[in-house]
């Protein structure tokens, strides 16, 4: 499972609302690539796929996780760094044996 912070919550309701998105939220999952070898990935999607977590904030904000990336997610959270410029999502992922700099890719 994922948690989401409230101020994340947030964060992800203003884009969803920014982006025009009505309906949906946000696909959160890990790809191949990165210069640690694996990396974050966030997309709007309209609805859920088969098979997908779908994971509601109480605070706003809807995420979609396909099962192969829940693997590597699981424990994690997801935060909004407040003192990043534009407030960026962050991953604390527990999974993660080493992280690259910026924080948008890891190794397991």
């Amino acid at each position: 499972m994922i948690h989401v912070t409230e101020n994340a919550g947030k964060r992800i309701k203003v884009l969803r609302n920014e982006s025009g998105i009505v309906d949906g939220g946000l696909r959160i999952g890990v790809k191949a690539g990165g210069c640690s070898g694996l990396s974050y990935i966030f997309a709007w999607e309209g609805e859920s796929r088969s098979g997908d977590q779908v994971i509601e904030s109480p605070h706003g904000g809807t995420l979609f996780i396909d099962q192969k990336s829940l693997k590597y997610l699981d424990g994690t959270i997801l935060d909004c760094d407040e003192n990043m410029l534009g407030q960026t999502l962050v991953f604390k992922n527990p999974n993660a044996k080493s992280t690259c700099g910026c924080g948008s890719s890891f190794d397991v």
